[in-house]
């Protein structure tokens, strides 16, 4: 066993070799030969590190993130279908009722003034939509019980203990072997590492999880049908995505099973330019907070720089690709499964720039950042506290 430094374990070391991102690599020697020893001495600890701790190391801060980010990813999904034309009936709490005198509603505070169609009383058309994050956790509480607010989150942890098992191990392995190689090749493209690693492993991470994420998106999406029935859980949910195109021919079925992948594109077009963001920012940020702590860091300040870090790259990327998990959600939770098939990611976004012009676009952002800043340095954190223990067991074995 092979340790970079004192305090840190090889992979978090920053003054052995220090990388900016106009391509300079200062490091502690000036020889070439030294350079390479030194760096294939900061990777051995790291890579004695198997998959299987990498990915227990993950599921663990997946688990975790998972459960304290839901409600607000339930916001975000609410508004962005309301957005697309998902109706919300009864948001108000006031059930109308039938009646022959036109009666005001004395049961609410807010002013709203009642008609009667009929024999029928008729909230004003704002009543039955959602007007914000918090509006959303509010009504949702009131109409659908507290607890709803977790509404998808089997399908969140069935999602994302095996995605981020694959995606950080993944990113992991891929920066490691390419850092190696561009370190010795081309140093120049070494600050460039963590944005290819990291599209790379949640390309391979999304293509495998992608039906739970469809099943996620559409139990977030929908209210129950029917008061006091249980709504269908993940598999429940995916059955009633396949059953419409479902036949009595194994081949076509085969072929229609395509459906549980509707909406891939827009996934990958989100999350892909997401890593890409988040990993060639957070990268930096947590090397520069790690240089501050120098030899004495530990436990707590690994988990400090790393949730900062996480954080603040979290927070921008979500920003920056809210557009694209618009997208993403209009086409995972299109009812139709021949329109559902024919759209595509450009298509969509046309759509809802038609729709909502630039608001439209950026329709849930306030939770989506709200949600991503958090989960990002909740994972990263944790992933890398973990790490960093199994590190520590390792060089006392």
């Amino acid at each position: 066993m092979v340790a970079s430094r004192h305090g840190l374990p090889s992979w978090m070391s920053t003054a052995a070799s220090r990388v900016d991102f106009e391509g300079n690599v200062d490091t502690m020697f000036k020889d070439g030969k030294e350079q390479r020893k030194q760096h294939h001495a900061m990777r051995v600890s790291d890579a004695n590190l198997g998959f299987g701790e990498r990915a227990l190391s993950a599921a663990g801060a997946a688990f975790v993130s998972a459960i304290l980010v839901n409600p607000l990813d339930v916001a975000k999904t609410r508004l962005q279908a309301q957005a697309a034309g998902v109706p919300y009936q009864g948001l108000c709490g006031v059930a109308c009722f039938e009646t022959n005198t036109m009666l005001p509603d004395l049961r609410s505070s807010t002013p709203r003034t009642s008609s009667v169609l009929g024999s029928k009383i008729v909230c004003p058309p704002d009543c039955n939509q959602y007007k914000g994050t918090l509006d959303v956790l509010l009504k949702v509480i009131r109409q659908e019980g507290f607890w709803r607010l977790w509404r998808g989150t089997t399908a969140s942890l069935t999602l994302a203990i095996p995605t981020v098992g694959i995606y950080m191990p993944c990113y992991d392995i891929f920066r490691n072997l390419m850092e190696d190689f561009t370190t010795q090749n081309a140093p120049k493209m070494t600050p460039y590492v963590p944005l290819v690693a990291g599209s790379l492993a949640r390309s391979l991470a999304c293509i495998s999880c992608y039906p739970v994420e469809l099943a996620r998106t559409r139990m977030q999406a929908f209210k129950e049908a029917r008061a006091g029935v249980k709504p269908p859980g993940v598999w429940g949910t995916l059955n009633g995505v396949i059953n419409p195109v479902k036949s009595n021919s194994l081949l076509q079925n085969l072929q229609n099973s395509r459906i549980l992948w509707t909406g891939l594109g827009a996934q990958l077009a989100r999350d892909v330019p997401f890593s890409a963001i988040c990993w060639s920012t957070l990268e930096p940020i947590r090397r520069r907070i790690l240089g501050l702590v120098g030899d004495e860091a530990n436990a707590a300040s690994v988990l400090g720089a790393n949730f900062s870090a996480g954080f603040v790259a979290g927070s921008l990327a979500a920003a920056a690709t809210c557009p694209l998990d618009v997208a993403k959600t209009r086409r995972q939770i299109e009812k139709d499964p021949a329109r559902a098939l024919k759209m595509t990611t450009r298509t969509t976004l046309l759509e809802i720039w038609r729709d909502g012009g630039m608001k439209g676009l950026f329709m849930g952002v306030a939770p989506r950042v709200g949600r991503a800043g958090p989960s990002v340095g909740i994972v990263v954190s944790s992933y890398e506290v973990v790490k960093y223990f199994l590190y520590y067991r390792h060089l006392t074995q």
